[in-house]
């Protein structure tokens, strides 16, 4: 039998929105914003924006660009 596959989601709509409420900063501890423009988490109190890429978020603090 042929099975049709499904297209891959867009990565904002793979990282569901519940599992983001889950995540924190490893820095700070503290809840993260979901910028879904730029595809980031941002931590509004260690000032970093950590990457999503292809759906999974990068919590790393060497990955994170500093915000001005």
């Amino acid at each position: 039998m042929n099975e049709r596959r499904k297209e891959p989601a867009a990565a904002s709509e793979r990282t569901a929105p519940r599992f983001l409420e889950l995540l924190v900063c490893p820095v700070t501890k503290t809840s993260l914003e979901y910028d879904e423009k730029n595809q980031e988490l941002i931590s509004r109190a260690a000032r970093l924006a950590y990457p999503i890429k292809s759906g999974v978020p990068y919590l790393l603090p060497s990955e994170a660009r500093t915000l001005d």
